[in-house]
């Protein structure tokens, strides 16, 4: 007997051997079949759909579920718009913190406010108080005095405004969190993804300098899953600066690992422990991503976060270690130093399957498509950032470079393995508004960017199932509603491949069902 039939729906299941189906039957967490196949057995629960539309459950290949979770209990000064305001909200959240304390702020950006603040600023109106404004692309952060004070003299260097390693430290100085205030805030982003049809997604980074919340923070997504806060499967990638030389048998090849020798693979179907995630450079917001050449209006070309022979020695060690890499490389200079490093890593000892990502691939020029083809290297995209940013990230690249931003038809016309994703919560992190972006490419405002760059709304809806599945590794399982695979599903209000391309981001989601199960009030 059938746990549920659903009946009366437009089902794509992204399976090409059989595209579309009207009845899916499901049975012990798992799809047993379509159709003819299913219609007569009999079922402990049958949906009548009503027409609506069935796809597999999105993938988001790139989240900071933890940060997303934290940043959502964290006032925020983002409403504010000019300096005035920023600091009465600085001013009235300090009167809030105890003496001595921190105010920790989240929203900020100095794009709407046309310059950066400074620490003499924040000092005026924190009444003694630390103060800490996270900018909302996590590459950097404002802090007063109070703060600089505690740091290294080499990195409180400046007006208040620490990026990469810099704001790394500072953050430093506020951790860790307990793994209960982790885990809450993991089931809080958790629920988010479901409400917006994700049943999967890959935690891009912890442990790290940048983005890990904890030295235990692994622990924090398995308390999760023990108080069942975590719906939706997840996979963790591991920052690569918790590497350490290890001494193991020469014949494996190894010279740095985690302890016990832990890599892509580890764990379950819920949690599992997937790529190495290598930071080569900042991001486009805070003016840190590393380009060939200076940013359009500036004197400088963004940063690496670490000399390129090191960058690359990380690269390497990684791959020999015998993990999936997922290099963050937002610039063109920095996907350089990304490509040149994998190619090494190849040569040394291949591995045709590693499937190694290229994180964001933000800034990506005409030359170094055919790299990415023939080192077999997935492209790991934000369509949101433009959708949301893209006035400001094309006026900052200028006439030339604007067109590379993001791609979508370079990366498929060459083989490249174009993966969705959204990086909550730098970005929102709906993936149908994310499909309607890379179909239209036009901004929230209506502004083109790269026009050519236009892929179609069954190859974007790809991103986002079979080939968020193959970067993942779990093609065995997710990304098509084939039988055999999980029935990680969801349920739309319309079909995306038939509305106006203009309403396929308001589309709504009417239900998520994760290993069968229906997901109610964001838990299955």
């Amino acid at each position: 007997m059938l746990s549920t039939r659903l009946t009366n729906a437009r089902v794509l299941t992204m399976d090409p051997d059989r595209p579309v189906a009207r009845e899916l039957g499901i049975w012990r967490g798992r799809i047993v079949g379509l159709d003819e196949e299913v219609a007569a057995l009999p079922a402990r629960r049958v949906v009548d759909l009503q027409g609506a539309t069935v796809l597999p459950g999105f993938i988001d290949s790139h989240v900071h579920l933890a940060w997303t979770g934290l940043k959502a209990g964290t006032p925020s000064i983002a409403p504010c718009r000019s300096v005035g305001d920023v600091l009465a909200a600085v001013a009235e959240a300090a009167a809030r913190t105890p003496e001595g304390g921190w105010t920790d702020l989240a929203g900020y950006d100095q794009r709407g406010l046309g310059r950066h603040l400074t620490a003499a600023e924040l000092d005026g109106v924190s009444a003694g108080r630390k103060v800490f404004l996270m900018h909302d692309s996590g590459h950097g952060c404002m802090v007063n005095t109070a703060v600089l004070d505690l740091l290294p003299a080499e990195l409180a260097d400046g007006d208040g405004f620490l990026a990469e390693g810099a704001m790394g430290a500072a953050r430093a100085l506020r951790l860790p969190y307990s793994q209960q205030e982790l885990a809450d805030g993991i089931g809080h982003a958790a629920r988010g993804c479901l409400a917006e049809g994700i049943t999967g997604c890959a935690e891009a980074g912890i442990g790290g300098a940048l983005f890990g919340h904890s030295p235990v923070e692994l622990g924090a997504y398995q308390l999760a899953v023990e108080q069942g806060q975590l719906p939706l499967h997840v996979q963790l990638m591991v920052s690569a600066d918790r590497l350490r030389p290890v001494a193991a048998h020469r014949d494996d090849g190894i010279p740095r690992a985690l302890d016990l020798g832990l890599r892509t693979g580890f764990g379950g179907d819920r949690l599992s422990v997937g790529a190495l995630k290598v930071y080569t450079d900042g991001g486009m917001m805070a003016r840190t991503a590393a380009l060939s050449s200076p940013y359009e209006g500036l004197d400088h070309a963004g940063q690496l976060q670490d000399d390129p022979e090191s960058l690359a020695d990380t690269i390497v060690d990684g791959h020999l270690a015998g993990w999936q890499l997922a290099v963050h490389a937002i610039g063109d200079r920095a996907a350089d130093v990304a490509l040149d490093a994998l190619e090494r890593a190849q040569r040394l000892r291949p591995r045709p399957d590693a499937r190694h990502r290229i994180e964001h691939a933000g800034l990506v020029r005409p030359d170094q498509l055919d790299r990415f083809a023939r080192l077999g290297v997935a492209a790991v995209v934000q369509p949101n950032f433009l959708r949301y940013f893209g006035e400001d990230y094309a006026a900052v690249m200028g006439g030339e470079r604007a067109p590379w931003l993001y791609r979508g038809r370079g990366f498929l016309d060459h083989g490249i393995t174009l993966v969705g994703s959204s990086d909550r919560p730098v970005a929102d992190g709906s993936p149908l508004r994310a499909v309607q972006f890379m179909v239209e490419r036009a901004s929230a405002s209506g502004q083109v960017i790269g026009p050519d760059e236009g892929i179609t709304v069954e190859e974007a809806l790809r991103a986002y199932t079979v080939a968020g599945a193959f970067a993942c590794h779990w093609e065995d399982r997710a990304g098509s509603l084939t039988p055999g695979r999980s029935a990680d599903l969801v349920v739309l209000g319309d079909d995306p491949t038939s509305v106006d391309v203009s309403r396929i981001g308001d589309i709504d989601v009417v239900a998520t069902y994760v290993d069968g199960r229906e997901t109610e009030g964001g838990a299955p």
